[in-house]
């Protein structure tokens, strides 16, 4: 008997499936824990960063309390760095709690959220559990966000759209939109629909694509700005992020987010790592050398990569629709995990995210033996 318990809408929702953890795979699969390289998550190779960990563990001897719910000491910090008013900023358990919170904010049943095919899946997620209808525009040929065309679909809903979502760098493909194009986009989108800029990503762009995103943020009332501790900062167990808008948004935010949904060592670590510019400097390398040994050995292996300036690389393993998951199993046996993207409608398509060089030598060595025996 079906339950006839719950909305509609969020029965249809599809659970956000995460990389698969290392226990799981090494219970299923009869591995040493030990011995797995997990390059799936997009998560920083290098760890959490010394300073966090002290910071964390000197906030753990007074976890009795409840933390600061306003999270004033890491907003001074972030506000001081960026340029805006603390009342500007929105603190989110993760940044994820941050594009939630936005589809709550300003939209319901009966409106459109539109986003790019391709595209980060909570932003689809976001939409279902507020009941609006998901407009997803189609990508590029490179597979990248086409903001014509999501400008078009803006445009043709009118006032039942309520917000866009834009990712750059995107998440599963890597892709980068520059500065002019976003800047273009933000003018032609109608002043009601409100704008996110998930740049989770964002601290690993190279020196020549950097952009002053909180420019926009200042000059455009519609915009939220979203950034993550997750990656370049190592703390993504700690799930913690932050948006950056004007305050008649912020105050939005601020009236639907739980009361404590960033607790005290994310909080202590946060503040620390975003001040540790060492530690950002080294992941940002080794991102970058990381990202030149995958690119040369698939050159090496004849296998299409789209360009990324995120953490990871998307890869083409097979032309079937079966390829994404056959390699997948056939990496996972040998104790790698990786992510594929079938449910990004890249079925045969896997994302590797870039790990230490030894962990990248790994999979490599892997990927060479799989595909000899394709």
């Amino acid at each position: 008997m079906t339950s006839k318990i719950g909305l509609k809408h969020i029965h249809a929702i599809a659970p956000y499936v995460g990389g698969r953890p290392i226990s799981e795979v090494a219970r299923e699969y009869g591995l040493d824990e030990n011995k797995i390289v997990k390059l799936a998550s997009n998560e920083n190779p290098l760890g959490m960063p010394k300073s966090a960990q002290d910071a964390m563990l000197k906030a753990a001897s007074d976890l009795g309390r409840y933390p600061d719910s306003n999270g004033f000491e890491l907003k001074n910090v972030l506000a001081k760095r960026l340029g805006v008013p603390s009342d500007w900023i929105t603190l989110g358990n993760g940044s994820n709690d941050i594009l939630e919170l936005a589809a709550r904010a300003v939209a319901q049943a009966g409106d459109e959220i539109i986003f790019s095919k391709h595209a980060f899946a909570v932003y689809p997620l976001a939409t279902q559990a507020v009941g609006a209808k998901a407009v997803e525009v189609s990508a590029t040929a490179t597979y990248g966000h086409d903001l014509a065309a999501m400008v078009a679909a803006v445009k043709a809903a009118g006032d039942r759209a309520k917000l866009v979502f834009v990712a750059n760098p995107n998440n599963p493909t890597g892709s980068y939109l520059t500065a002019k194009e976003i800047e273009d986009f933000l003018l032609a989108v109608p002043p009601h629909v409100v704008v996110v800029l998930d740049e989770a990503y964002n601290e690993y762009l190279t020196p020549e694509q950097r952009y002053d995103a909180i420019a926009w943020v200042k000059r455009f009332p519609n915009m939220i700005l979203s950034r993550s501790f997750s990656k370049a900062y190592g703390l993504a167990g700690l799930r913690i992020g932050y948006g950056v808008a004007q305050p008649h948004l912020t105050d939005l935010l601020n009236r639907i987010r739980q009361p404590f949904n960033v607790n005290s060592l994310a909080q202590a670590a946060a503040i620390a790592a975003f001040q540790d510019e060492a530690f950002l400097q080294q992941g940002f390398e080794l991102n970058r050398a990381g990202y030149k040994q995958f690119t040369k050995a698939f050159d090496e292996l004849g296998l299409q990569y789209l360009p990324s300036s995120g953490n990871f690389v998307l890869v083409k393993v097979g032309e079937d629709d079966q390829a994404g998951v056959r390699i997948n199993l056939e990496l996972l046996k040998r104790g790698i995990i990786v992510r594929p993207v079938g449910n990004y409608g890249l079925p045969q398509w896997l994302r590797i995210s870039i790990g230490l060089p030894e962990e990248n030598a790994v999979f490599l060595d892997a990927l060479r033996a799989i595909v000899a025996q394709q």
